[in-house]
């Protein structure tokens, strides 16, 4: 599923219109002209808030879309800009992102994953970078987590369109921490002896004796932990478009 089966980023357009437009074969955005099932007055105000939606993505404007689309159904402009996606993830000190600071982050996009260490590269400007070169952003929690400490930590404002994998998952019946969820559904994962308690004292072990294999090993499940992501959207994806949109299209 795509942007451009969606209606209910136009206003005035809510579910159950969605789904009697994708029942009467209005699938596409192309299609709307044929919807008779909406009166002349809304189908041309569609077509003009259709028109407009298409110039934003021609030009690749995620933004756009990142702003009409409700919260829950952002995952369907996934299959639009899943090329410039990034998947990122934090390791912290703790949980206090007031007391606490990050000490690597792993983006993962078109294939390649970079990290940033603490007092390597580890910067306002490198965060910046990466986020800005990104159209979507791919998370696990990383709403309530990951992007508030990094916003707290290093005087961000992060307005990229964030896709938190989390809401989805519970969509589907999904529950649990990332981990836990990867098992479920057959995500395989090297260093499975290592959680967040132990990303902790890995990077202490690198701090304060300056064992590089223990900052080597954080970089490693910090990695694991972009990279999954990925499969992870996929198969979100594939379950979401199963249960919330293939049901009301004619076959």
């Amino acid at each position: 599923m795509k942007l451009e089966n969606s209606f209910i980023l136009a206003p005035g357009i809510g579910e159950k219109t969605e789904q009697k437009l994708w029942k009467n074969n209005v699938t596409h955005w192309d299609k709307v002209s044929q919807a008779n099932v909406i009166g002349s007055s809304r189908r041309e105000t569609l077509e003009g808030f259709l028109k407009k939606a298409r110039k934003n993505l021609q030009v690749g404007n995620s933004y756009f879309f990142g702003d009409k689309l409700p919260n829950k159904s952002l995952w369907r402009a996934y299959r639009n800009f899943e090329e410039n996606a990034c998947f990122f993830d934090i390791e912290t000190t703790g949980l206090d992102k007031s007391r606490n600071k990050v000490t690597t982050i792993a983006f993962h996009r078109n294939g390649e994953t970079r990290t940033l260490v603490r007092g390597q590269n580890l910067t306002r400007e490198n965060i910046q970078r990466e986020i800005s070169n990104s159209s979507m952003l791919v998370t696990f929690n990383g709403k309530k987590f990951d992007q508030p400490f990094l916003e707290h930590s290093f005087d961000l404002n992060i307005d990229t369109p964030h896709l938190d994998l989390m809401y989805p998952c519970k969509r589907i019946g999904l529950s649990g921490g990332l981990k836990k969820i990867e098992k479920r559904i057959g995500i395989d994962r090297d260093l499975e002896d290592v959680d967040g308690r132990e990303a902790v004292r890995l990077w202490k072990k690198y701090e304060n004796k300056n064992d590089e294999d223990a900052l080597d090993k954080l970089v490693e499940y910090n990695g694991y932990d972009a990279r999954n992501l990925q499969e992870l959207a996929e198969i979100v994806h594939q379950r979401l478009e199963s249960r919330f949109y293939r049901p009301h299209i004619k076959r």
